[in-house]
């Protein structure tokens, strides 16, 4: 039994060690060959998150209680055919690993943007979108705890 128990241990922990985050996939690929990376930190956050009533250029969207709760935004942007298929890997295998629900799918003329987004009910803990071009592809990661509701409404306010 002792060994029953020592072997699924291990095997959660070789698990663990091969999950991917969007933290660990902006860092196995942001200094590689044609790709432009981006990461902002939480303090970047915070100090933005300060200004009062930030809103959306004419409209009266406040999107401060927002800001103030992302903790890191990651992107990854590659014209590098040797790393493509790599990266849709780590981001289908980092959307599966952490229970990441389809938000959207939008196909065209070969074009495919994939939206994902992790939570529950009250709050939103990350977003990961793909975008996927003949010969390009964009890779953002959002992490946060951010409250739907503040969400919702945001969001019904810019689909006004």
């Amino acid at each position: 039994m002792k060994k029953l128990i020592l072997v699924a241990t291990l095997m959660m922990i070789s698990v663990a060690m091969f999950a991917q985050s969007g933290k660990s996939i902006y860092k196995k690929y942001s200094d590689c060959e044609k790709v432009s990376a981006v990461y902002i930190s939480p303090a970047m956050f915070r100090l933005i998150g300060q200004i009062p009533d930030l809103e959306v250029e004419d409209e009266s969207i406040n999107l401060t209680p927002i800001i103030k709760s992302l903790k890191g935004l990651y992107l990854i942007n590659s014209e590098n055919p040797d790393i493509r298929e790599s990266v849709i890997k780590d981001v289908e295998r980092f959307v599966d690993s952490d229970d990441y629900e389809l938000l959207m799918e939008a196909k065209e003329e070969g074009e495919i943007v994939r939206i994902y987004t992790v939570g529950n009910e009250q709050t939103v803990k990350g977003f990961v979108m793909l975008a996927l071009e003949a010969t390009e592809l964009t890779f953002i990661c959002i992490d946060g705890e951010m409250a739907r509701d503040d969400l919702d409404a945001t969001f019904a306010k810019m689909m006004k």
